[in-house]
């Protein structure tokens, strides 16, 4: 198998999901937890941060599709691991019993795992298209989003 050669600015591009990564689960981790002890306060301040930030901080070009020895394609993972591509993807499911959190925040919730998901598939799939043309960045952005605005109501209340 050949040697991988990163693509023009993927170090940059890496370190940058990484950080919004961290930033996202803090987001996470802020928001209020329920009122009496359940699983799903606990998952969501845990398990769910842990996700989002092992899923950005892994993501890796490398591991994207590919022909196998056989002649097979082989799917990549975009340097992700199974279980933390589950814990996002439970995250619909999950919501409907986080009663005490607001409409906006399951939607910011929802949004997040589906964004970290979809840069994770997305790099997978297509590693080249999405450095070089800024589909990570892009995405990102909305990572930063679903945070930024909670935290600027904070500051006005």
């Amino acid at each position: 198998m050949p040697l991988y050669e990163p693509w023009a600015g993927e170090p940059d591009v890496l370190a940058e999901a990484s950080e919004v990564g961290r930033r996202a689960a803090a987001w996470i981790r802020s928001l209020p937890g329920p009122p009496v002890s359940c699983p799903v306060g606990a998952w969501l301040a845990c398990a769910l941060p842990e996700a989002v930030e092992t899923a950005m901080g892994s993501l890796d070009p490398a591991d994207c599709d590919r022909m196998g020895p056989d002649g097979r394609i082989i799917e990549g993972a975009g340097g992700v691991d199974a279980s933390t591509m589950s814990t996002l993807s439970v995250v619909p499911c999950v919501l409907s019993d986080a009663v005490w959190l607001t409409p906006d925040q399951q939607v910011r919730l929802l949004a997040v795992a589906c964004v970290v998901s979809g840069i994770v598939r997305l790099l997978a799939d297509d590693p080249g298209t999405e450095i070089l043309h800024g589909l990570i960045a892009r995405m990102c952005a909305t990572l930063d989003h679903c945070g930024a605005t909670v935290a600027a109501e904070r500051v006005v209340l």
